[in-house]
This record gives structure tokens, sequence and C-alpha cells, in this order.
């Protein structure tokens, strides 16, 4: 289930569209237009607004729905007939849009506010197939695939660390309560005994991600949808309504079409950072057509344990470190 705070940024969102003064109004009326949003919902939204510590999100998500229902790429003033809303539903297929609402049947809306995260998806998934298709199942373990021998090393260290005999010699053997053990016993920083052999580690899983990627790469050929799918570019053209630490976000995100109308491909390269985590960095150097300069898009894939340390299977996190407005097939809303 979404948390409150999820869920009013994207509730909000679609309530500032239904042309309604202002949220009091809103709230007190609970728009038919507004599907999907049962009674218990709105009444926990009408104690949220009256919480000063919630004021701040009701009003950005409030605003942006207002500028959409204003806007030329948007609703042009016409009030929608329908606007739903997706709540904690994870839609089936292989979903390109990250949609929170759908207004008229027509409009796709993604609510994003104050994230730098684009995708959250297996390593196998992004690294291996190239976020093609769906996400399937999970392969096997990430770490034990790409750095074997440091993930041992690093378990060993732990293992003679926490004076645990009774764990298993080998980490693939770890059972559910192995694990769970361990990421009680290791919510924190590392111990300084275990700095040296975790730092071999970051560093072999960094490495081994970005040539299982590099090599993927080279053998599709499949750079420029490599990067369409990592911006969250899809054949159907969708809207961000949001934040960022800039300021507010409303864009329209183009479809691989529209990219190529205006926008080429240079380069696009990966390689291993060092950091706190494994960390691999992706680059693309993309050409505009209209004015034949180039414009770099830049961002990093951190791959952590879910769950907590030795927990759950790993996950990779895409991140974008250039600023949205910026990103080539990012358009402000007009």
């Amino acid at each position: 289930m979404a948390d409150l705070r999820t869920t009013i940024t994207e509730v909000v969102t679609g309530l500032g569209m239904t042309g309604f003064d202002d949220v009091d109004d809103a709230l007190t009326a609970r728009p038919r237009a507004l599907v999907d949003v049962s009674g218990e919902l709105w009444e926990q939204l009408a104690d949220a607004w009256s919480r000063p510590s919630q004021r701040q999100a009701f009003v950005a998500a409030w605003t942006n729905g207002r500028r959409f229902l204003e806007a030329r790429d948007g609703l042009r003033g016409r009030e929608p007939l329908i606007v739903e809303w997706k709540g904690s539903h994870r839609a089936p297929g292989d979903e390109v849009v990250p949609a929170d609402l759908r207004v008229d049947h027509v409009y796709l809306v993604s609510c994003k506010y104050l994230s730098q995260i684009v995708i959250n998806a297996s390593p196998a998934h992004l690294f291996e197939r190239l976020l093609a298709g769906g996400h399937g199942t999970r392969g096997a373990d990430w770490y034990q695939q790409v750095a074997p021998g440091e993930y041992q090393a690093l378990y060993d260290a732990t293992r003679e660390e926490l004076r645990a005999p009774t764990l298993p010699s080998f980490v693939t053997d770890l059972t559910a309560p192995d694990r769970s053990m361990l990421r009680r016993s290791l919510r924190r920083t590392w111990p300084a005994s275990l700095e040296g052999p975790y730092a071999s580690f970051v560093d072999a899983v960094a490495r081994g991600s970005a040539a299982v990627w590099r090599a993927a790469l080279e053998r599709t050929g499949d750079r420029e949808r490599m990067l369409w799918r990592l911006l969250r570019i899809g054949s159907a053209p969708y809207f961000v309504l949001g934040s960022s630490p800039r300021g507010s976000l409303r864009l329209r995100i183009a479809t691989p079409w529209d990219w190529r109308q205006r926008f080429e491909l240079r380069a696009f390269n990966v390689e291993a950072r060092p950091g706190g985590q494994p960390m691999v960095g992706w680059r693309a150097l993309v050409r505009r057509r209209d004015d034949g300069a180039d414009v770099a898009v830049d961002g990093r894939v951190e791959v952590r344990w879910s769950h907590g340390r030795f927990a759950g299977p790993p996950e990779a996190k895409v991140y974008l470190h250039t600023p949205h407005r910026d990103v080539p097939g990012y358009f402000p809303l007009s």
C-alpha cells in the first residue's frame, strides 16, 4: 500500500485537475470524476490536510494539477470527465510508462516528487536484458554471478567477525533465517575489520556489472533503446508532474518517434565508479538536430541488497543526474 505522502502527491495532483477553487472545497466535494479513491482514504486526506506538516505536499500537488488543467499541452481548461488513480496496483505486462493517473482515458501522468531514481529493477533485467520485456523472474544471486570470490571473502570475514560458527561455510548456502540474523547484526556501518573486504567486494561487483552491461550492448547494438528505457521514454506520450530540488517539475515526455525527429544518439558508455555501494555510471551524448549542439545525459546505477545486508536479492537502482529540464525528450509543459 502506498504511504501517506505518496498518496497525497498522487491523489491531490488529480484533485487539482477537477476545477475546484481550492483544496478545502475539493476535499469536501469528493468529486466523482476522481475514481478509485475510497471513503476511508478521503477521510485520511482530510485529516492530513489539517496538519501543518503536510501542507507543503498538498500545495505542491494541487498546484501541479491546476497547471495541467490550464496547460496548452494538457487539458486546456477543460475539466476532465474522469481521473483514474492507479494507487499501489502494479500494472500487468511490460509497462514503460510509470503512470500514477490516467485522465479521460488518454492522458497518462506520473507524479514524481524529489526523487532522482527513475528505475528500480533486478540487476539481470538491467545489465543482461537491457530492461527489455517484462520483469520476469529473478535469476541467480547477482553478486555470486559477477564477483564470486570477493562475495565469499566478505562473507567469510563477516562470519569470523560475528563469531557465528553455526552459519554455513558458503554464502550460497545461507537460509532465510541465516539472512535475517545477518541483517539484524549488520544494521549500521560495517565493522572496521570488514571495511577492506567490503571495499574489494564493491569494486568487483561494479566492474563485473559494467562488463556484463557492455557485453550486452555490444551484442545487441541497442544503445539508443537502452537510453530510451533508462529515461522511461516509451511508445505512449505522458506527463510528469512533481518537484525536484530545483523547483516544480512539469514535463511532457516524448515518444521514440518524437525523439528521433529532434535528436540523434552519438554515444552511450558505461563504466564502473567508486562509491560506498557497487556503482556503474552511464553517460549518453546526444546531438540536437535543430542546432547541431551536443548534450550530455548522465546517471548511475547502484547495486545494493534489498531489505538489508545479505538479506534480500540485490536490486539495481537507476539514478538520473542531469536536471530533468535538460534531458533530450523531456519538454517543459506549456
